[in-house]
C-alpha cells in the first residue's frame, strides 16, 4: 500500500500500480485489472473523471500522467457571429465538453479558434483528410501567430497547437495523448462506433470540442457523447440560409427509367428482396452490415448482395439523368456548377459525355489542387465529384449543384449543399436533385430533405 494513489500515462492508457489502504481502484472510471502486468489500467480519456472522484472522496493522488505544454501566448480572440458566440457559451456551460453542430460554411473553425484563444492551453485538432490538415494549419497559424505542429501527410512535428489527421492520431496517440489539454475534433460524426474511436480514448484532454454539420443519432450519438461530450448546440442550413449563409432553392427533378432499365432494375430488386425478407424474419430489427455478413455465408446470399449493388449502379447514372445533366449544364453555362454522384464510374462517364473535369480519389493531390484553383479562378466552370467534394473543401464560387440521387444519405447531402452556401453578395444558390420515379431513390430523397429542414424545396 502507498500513501497516495499513483497515476501514470502508458501508451494511451492510465496505469495505477499502488494506492492507499481503503481505496479500491476498481471503482474508478474505466479502471480494470490488467493481469499481464499486475496493475489497474484505464483509457486515458478517463483521467479527469478519475481525479474528480478521488478529489470528492479526499483520496491523495500522485499524478505523473500529464505532460502539458506551457501556457500559449495571449492572442486576441476572433470576432464571432452571434450564433458562434452562443455555441461557445453552450460549450462552456457544458463543462467545455460537447459537440457543436453548424452547417458547412458557417464558420465552425472560428468557434474552435475562440476556444483555443480563451484557454491558452495545448490543443490537438483532429481532421479527417490531408486537405483539411493544410486548411486548419493555415487558419490556426494566421490567427494564433505561432508555429503549428502537424501529424499527417508524412510529417511529424509536435507543437503546443498541433493538427493531425484521424489516422495519424490513431497511430501516434500513444505518445501524444498526455501532452494536450484541449482536443478539437472536426467532422466529429466519423467517431462513436468504429476503430477510430481509439484515438479519442487514448487522449487525456479534459476539454473536448466536437464540430460537425451532421451529428449522428442512435448508438453512434451515444458513443460520441462518451468520447467528446453531448450535443450542446445545433443549427441547420435552414436556420442560417439567407442571412449568414447564401439563400438557396432545392429543386427535385423526377425522371423515368427506359423500359430496358426498368426491367433490369425490377429484376435486380426482386432478386435482392427475396433474400432480404428472409433475413428480416430472422432479425426483426436488422442492421445493414449484419445482412451483408449473413448474406456472405451462402452463394444465394452473395447473389442477392450482388443484385442490390447492380440496382444501385444502374440508378447512379440512368439515361434520363445523363441527358438532364447535359441540359442543366447548358442552362447554367454562366454559373459555377458542382455535379455530385456516389459512383466513380458515373463521374467519369459524365466527364467524358459533357467535357466536365472529374474530381475522384484516383486524382493525385497536386493535380486536384490545380483543378480546384482553376475552378475558383473561373477557368473551369464545372466539376463532377464522386464523393470527394462532400467534405473538407472551400469552394465559395460554386452556386449551382446537380445531385444525381443515388444511395448516399442525409449527412452527405447536407455536406454537398453546404459546399454551395458560402455567402457572397446577392448570391442565391440552386440545387437540382435528380431522382428516379418508382425506385428507392424517392424515399431516400425525402429523408435527405429532412436533413435540410426542407427549406425552399419543391418537386417537379
Amino acid at each position: 500500500m502507498a500513501d497516495a494513489l499513483e497515476l501514470e500515462f502508458d501508451r494511451g492508457t492510465l496505469v495505477c500500480r499502488s494506492w492507499p489502504a481503503g481505496c479500491d481502484p476498481a471503482g474508478l472510471a474505466g479502471m480494470r485489472w490488467d493481469a499481464r502486468v499486475g496493475c489497474f489500467r484505464a483509457p486515458a480519456r478517463c483521467h479527469a473523471r478519475i481525479l474528480e472522484r478521488l478529489d470528492a472522496e479526499r483520496v491523495p493522488v500522485a499524478d505523473t500522467a500529464p505532460r502539458p505544454f506551457p501556457t500559449l501566448p495571449r492572442v486576441e480572440a476572433p470576432d464571432l457571429r452571434p450564433y458562434q458566440a452562443a455555441a461557445l457559451d453552450a460549450w462552456r456551460l457544458a463543462g467545455r465538453r460537447g459537440l457543436v453542430s453548424l452547417p458547412t460554411g458557417s464558420g465552425k473553425t472560428h468557434v474552435a479558434l475562440a476556444a483555443i484563444a480563451e484557454l491558452r492551453r495545448g490543443a490537438l485538432c483532429l481532421v479527417p483528410t490531408r486537405i483539411l490538415l493544410e486548411q486548419w494549419r493555415r487558419v490556426l497559424a494566421a490567427a494564433l501567430r505561432i508555429e503549428i505542429g502537424c501529424y499527417g501527410d508524412g510529417v511529424r512535428e509536435l507543437r503546443p497547437v498541433t493538427v493531425a489527421t484521424f489516422e495519424s492520431a490513431r497511430r501516434h496517440m500513444h505518445h501524444l495523448g498526455d501532452r494536450f489539454e484541449l482536443l478539437v475534433v472536426d467532422e466529429a460524426h466519423h467517431f462513436g462506433n468504429g476503430a477510430r474511436d481509439e484515438a479519442l480514448d487514448m487522449s487525456m484532454a479534459p476539454w473536448r470540442l466536437g464540430l460537425s454539420a451532421t451529428p449522428p443519432d442512435g448508438p453512434a450519438a451515444a458513443g460520441l457523447a462518451e468520447l467528446v461530450g453531448p450535443l450542446v448546440f445545433e443549427l441547420s442550413i435552414a436556420d442560417l440560409a439567407g442571412g449568414y449563409l447564401a439563400d438557396f432553392e432545392l429543386v427535385e427533378l423526377r425522371l423515368d427509367l427506359t423500359p430496358d432499365e426498368r426491367r433490369e432494375y425490377e429484376a435486380a430488386r426482386a432478386d435482392f428482396a427475396e433474400v432480404f425478407e428472409r433475413f428480416r424474419e430472422l432479425a426483426p430489427a436488422p442492421q445493414w452490415i449484419d445482412f451483408l455478413r449473413w448474406a456472405a455465408r451462402t452463394a444465394r446470399g452473395r447473389q442477392a448482395a450482388a443484385a442490390w449493388r447492380r440496382a444501385r449502379e444502374l440508378l447512379a447514372l440512368t439515361r434520363a439523368k445523363n441527358e438532364m445533366v447535359g441540359l442543366l449544364l447548358a442552362r447554367q453555362r454562366e454559373s459555377r456548377v458542382l455535379v455530385f454522384t456516389s459512383h466513380q464510374d458515373a463521374a467519369y462517364a459524365i466527364a467524358r459525355e459533357h467535357l466536365v473535369m472529374p474530381i475522384t480519389a484516383d486524382i493525385g493531390r497536386r493535380e486536384r489542387g490545380e483543378v480546384l484553383a482553376m475552378f475558383r479562378e473561373g477557368r473551369l466552370r464545372a466539376l463532377v465529384s464522386a464523393r470527394v467534394l462532400n467534405e473538407g473543401f472551400d469552394l465559395p464560387a460554386a452556386d449551382v449543384g446537380i445531385v444525381l440521387g443515388g444511395a448516399l444519405g442525409e449527412r452527405e447531402h447536407v455536406q454537398r449543399v453546404g459546399r454551395l452556401l458560402r455567402p457572397a453578395p446577392e448570391k442565391r444558390a440552386i440545387v437540382y436533385e435528380l431522382v428516379t420515379r418508382d425506385t428507392t431513390e424517392v424515399a431516400q430523397a425525402r429523408r435527405r430533405r429532412r436533413g435540410l429542414r426542407s427549406r425552399g424545396a419543391r418537386a417537379l
